[in-house]
């Protein structure tokens, strides 16, 4: 009996460190922020609310901005769908307040069809390639970065962190509990990885 319980308490504790494990790498990356210039910011979507982009969304945008006004990035990609009916797509939102805020419409694309962070990075994937822009910064909140940048380098962009500097999670409890949503997905997507297939244009 001992050595069954022995045997149940070690396969109950291995899956429990390595999701621990994970965790500490999500966290970790969170500072991972990389100084270098690039051809464009990729800003990664978020909630709209009415028309206008939600906080969490414009400190994502602000950050591109800011990349752009000093030279880091000579185009600014946003992503992001239609999340309800009736609202516009997140990357249009984020556009009209890039440019309410002085970035020329020239110097921004966007796509309109993604939904989540994966399709997010594909579609900016084709606006960058077909624009001959190789090199990215991935724009989004601190503890997101892991993910959206393993994300982006699997696609095959030459893609670097870019975290806000200011988010609007703060507080112990909401970054633990975006900390263990991150995990989460960031798990799925290492399950996933194997078997996931380029959206379709």
């Amino acid at each position: 009996m001992k050595r069954v319980a022995k045997a149940l308490l070690l396969i109950s504790t291995v899956p429990l460190l390595a999701v621990g494990l994970l965790a500490a790498r999500v966290y970790s990356y969170r500072n991972a922020s990389s100084d270098a210039t690039a051809d464009a910011a990729v800003v990664l979507g978020a909630a709209v609310w009415g028309k206008e982009v939600s906080p969490v969304f414009r400190e994502r945008v602000n950050h591109g901005i800011d990349l752009y006004r000093k030279g880091k990035v000579r185009k600014l990609i946003f992503t992001g769908g239609q999340g309800n009916r009736g609202e516009p797509t997140e990357s249009a939102a984020a556009r009209r307040y890039a440019v309410e805020s002085g970035v020329p419409a020239s110097d921004i694309l966007i796509e309109e069809k993604s939904h989540n962070t994966y399709e997010n990075i594909i579609y900016a994937k084709q606006l960058a390639d077909a624009r001959g822009l190789r090199k990215v910064l991935i724009v989004s909140d601190p503890l997101h970065m892991k993910r959206a940048v393993a994300m982006a380098r699997d696609v095959g962009l030459e893609a670097e962190p870019s975290p806000t500097p200011s988010t609007r999670y703060r507080g112990l409890r909401s970054q633990a509990g975006l900390l263990a949503y991150e995990t989460y997905y960031y798990i799925g997507y290492l399950l996933s990885r194997p078997f996931l297939k380029p959206a379709r244009v």
